[in-house]
């Protein structure tokens, strides 16, 4: 699939920067139409989601929420004893994470006719990279065609004095740990935040949240974070809120930070769960005339738009629109048709007709695959707290900052049959956000045991801009929690 210049040029159709899920979604669908790609990748192929973030940390929350679920059901309460099995629940998690090893990854870019280079890639001009290997030899790497930006995002260490020095951990050691500590101390109450919090508490770990506004994952609706919050509680997590960090210091027991309301804090270990930022730093941007360090602004084509010439793309979390791996995934898919459709062989697409042009792409609306809209107003994303948290779209408040007619429906997910079947004494609740104009869902959100399920419809619903009177005909299955669909349209009017 290449053609060499010579031993240290290589020339390919498209390169793609970044192996994770995102990567490889671009490679896949950029070469369906028989271009040559290439990836580069400095780590493991398969990215953080695979080694570092989603799949680990969900491996980690599982056996909590299993045993919690079990608890919650009388004949099956009895039967449990004890807690999470934290040596069992460390070996399974590492084998979801390969142990680490990427051969099954490179293995499936093999079979897909996709080439791989390891190394660090550094733009050096227009479509031309070099790229440094572990043994300090540098390679050539020369797009015809287009180069996509897919390096993900980094976690962010704010700049507390003694914060660097005291070693803390970012989500990839707490997600990859050996050894559990007897007390950890996080910083931040996002998602990272609240889902460690959660299994480090399963662990046995004393655990102290630290954040700094007045509610945990702010970005969720009020009832959420409340639900959320009394979880922790529940667990034995000790939550601050209004806190900030001022100096950190570790010792011979363990790590101490200094906050500017209350007591210091004192754990074995620090997590900074403070955010994340694109991975832009050491890309070379300044050769091509980007800021390093910013995230790459795109257009719905995910064409980064301060670059002339049609051939610079990015997608997932380095286009600083949406971090979540299904989101980047989605990117991926759009801005690989993209480049197959605008590069690709004649007549060789998948699309409605074929290849297309540039024009074809960007002038026809019915191709809805080549833009990225359901990257703006219909995100869903899962919390796998205790209660869970799912929700998509808009909440009450960005809607109505937005300039919706806004009408808000809210219930009890206790009240469905299925909720009584599914737990004694089940708690929850759904919140269905809809413009009141059009009559569509603009936004839903749920919160408790195994919600992440409901999400779907959801996200089908308001995507989809379903009209709730035809939505109504939607009929759900008897008795399951998908009831609430009926209740809600009931509350509605309907």
């Amino acid at each position: 699939m290449t053609a060499a210049d010579d031993l240290d040029t290589l020339r390919y159709d498209v390169v793609v920067l970044g192996a994770g899920a995102v990567g490889e979604n671009v490679a896949d669908r950029a070469s369906r139409t028989g271009l040559s790609v290439v990836v580069v990748e400095a780590e493991l192929v398969g990215g953080e989601c695979s080694y570092w973030a989603c799949m680990p940390s969900k491996a980690l929350l599982r056996p909590g929420a299993v045993l919690a679920a079990a608890k919650a059901v009388r004949g099956a309460a009895g039967a449990v004893a004890g807690g999470v099995d934290v040596a069992a629940t460390l070996a399974r998690r590492d084998a979801i994470a390969h142990d680490w090893d990427d051969a099954s990854q490179v293995e499936w870019l093999d079979g897909a006719g996709i080439d791989l280079v390891r190394g660090r890639a550094r733009f050096t001009g227009p479509r031309t990279l070099a790229v440094t290997d572990d043994d300090g030899a540098v390679r050539t790497i020369v797009a015809a065609r287009a180069v996509v930006v897919a390096t993900g995002s980094g976690p962010m260490v704010p700049g507390v004095p003694g914060l660097a020095q005291a070693q803390p951990w970012t989500s990839r050691e707490a997600t990859a740990v050996q050894d559990v500590p007897e007390s950890l101390a996080i910083i931040g109450g996002g998602v990272v935040g609240v889902e460690m919090a959660t299994a480090f508490a399963d662990f046995g770990a004393r655990v102290t949240l630290l954040v700094r506004g007045d509610r945990v994952l702010s970005g969720a609706e009020p009832f959420a974070s409340a639900a959320v919050a009394d979880g922790l509680t529940e667990l034995g997590v000790e939550l601050r809120f209004g806190v900030e960090v001022t100096r950190a210091v570790r010792d011979d027991h363990g790590v101490t930070l200094t906050v500017d309301e209350g007591e210091p804090v004192v754990a074995a270990e620090v997590l900074v769960a403070a955010g994340r930022r694109p991975r832009t730093g050491d890309l070379g941007l300044e050769a091509i005339g980007l800021n390093p360090g910013d995230a790459l602004a795109v257009d719905d084509t995910l064409r980064v738009t301060a670059v002339d010439g049609d051939w610079l793309y990015a997608a997932g979390d380095v286009t600083g629109r949406v971090a979540t791996t299904h989101q980047g995934k989605y990117d991926a898919r759009v801005v690989g048709d993209v480049i197959a459709a605008r590069f690709g062989a004649a007549g060789a697409g998948d699309g409605p007709t074929g290849a297309a042009t540039a024009a074809d792409v960007d002038a026809a609306p019915d191709w809805s695959r080549f833009r990225a809209s359901a990257d703006h107003e219909a995100v869903p994303q899962v919390v796998f707290s205790r209660p869970e948290v799912a929700s998509v779209g808009l909440t009450e408040a960005a809607a109505r900052a937005a300039g919706y007619p806004v009408r808000v429906l809210h219930l009890s997910l206790a009240s469905v049959a299925g909720a009584s079947v599914s737990a004694d004494d089940y708690a929850g609740a759904a919140t269905l956000v809809v413009d009141t104009d059009r009559s569509v869902a603009l936004g839903a959100t749920f919160v408790g045991p195994e919600v992440a399920e409901l999400l779907h419809a959801a996200t089908i619903a308001v995507v989809g801009q379903v009209p709730l009177d035809r939505l109504w005909h939607a009929v759900p299955a008897y008795p399951t929690v998908s009831e609430v669909w009926l209740r809600l349209l009931e509350a509605y009017g309907l």
